[in-house]
């Protein structure tokens, strides 16, 4: 997939996807998914392994006892989930280290993991819904990276999203949600992965997604994970807006929602 043309006008790069990367989502793509090369790979990268392990142990998983090998991981959490941090991981190592950026990351691990878990029990691709959520956030790297003297104090000053973008047309001519997207194309996310980044922000601010939009299923995980973070009172509502949207049941959505979000407390709780 190509980046929009318009982007590249913009004196803005956009990173390229690492290597072991490219070769973990060829992996994943294929019909009959090898864990153990899936582990090899990872394990290929000791700067990687180690980080993947770190997150791995972390209190968001809450597993019993300490996991010391990827396999391990994978035989404890499945998949996609090792997968997903590894790409959370690789995705942290193209932008530098700040402290600005760390609740980006802090939010994105655990975004992905409610979107990935509520796509599998919705019937909705859940390799790529947590791909989504580790991405929502990433054009604000994009732009920290393109200008760290001045894109802390936009990041501090805005109190939304929504005046974040703004904000960012103004300085920069493009805003992280489009960036986002740009990045999630240029690294051979799906296309409905792409969307619910690009469209994230006018989303949740409106709650009515384009009309052109297709296959929705991914947005609304998207705006259901962003309620649960940071609405969890109106959360029936959302639900209410936005699964109907997606043509998904509000009722199933509301039930692996709470689930999801339970999971991840009792796994938080035993962690700590």
């Amino acid at each position: 997939m190509s980046v929009d043309p318009q982007l590249r006008s913009l004196d803005i790069e956009i990173p390229t996807q690492p290597e072991v990367l490219v070769k973990l989502s060829l992996l994943m793509a294929a019909e009959d998914i090898d864990l153990q090369a899936i582990s090899a790979l990872v394990e290929s990268d000791m700067a990687l392994a180690a980080a993947v392990m770190k997150a791995v142990n972390s209190s968001l998983y809450g597993l019993r006892g300490r996991v010391q090998t990827v396999h391990q991981a994978l035989t404890y959490l499945g998949m996609r989930e090792v997968a997903a941090i590894t790409f959370e991981m690789g995705l942290r190592a193209a932008f530098p280290a700040a402290a600005e950026l760390e609740p980006v990351w802090g939010r994105a691990a655990k975004r992905g993991l409610l979107m990935g878990r509520m796509g599998q029990m919705l019937g909705i691709d859940p390799w790529a819904a947590h791909s989504a959520g580790l991405f929502e956030e990433c054009g604000k790297a994009v732009l920290y990276r393109h200008a760290p003297q001045h894109y802390p104090a936009m990041l501090r000053a805005a109190t939304r999203d929504a005046e974040l973008v703004e904000l960012e047309r103004t300085a920069f001519g493009v805003s992280h949600d489009a960036l986002g997207a740009a990045l999630c194309e240029s690294w051979g996310l799906a296309p409905a992965a792409v969307s619910s980044v690009k469209h994230h922000v006018e989303v949740q601010a409106t709650m009515s997604m384009p009309e052109a939009m297709q296959r929705r299923g991914i947005s609304a995980v998207s705006t259901i994970a962003w309620a649960l973070m940071n609405h969890a009172d109106q959360l029936e509502a959302i639900a209410g807006q936005i699964a109907p949207q997606a043509q998904l049941d509000e009722g199933l959505v509301l039930r692996a929602a709470r689930r999801v979000s339970e999971q991840i407390q009792t796994a938080q709780e035993h962690g700590r």
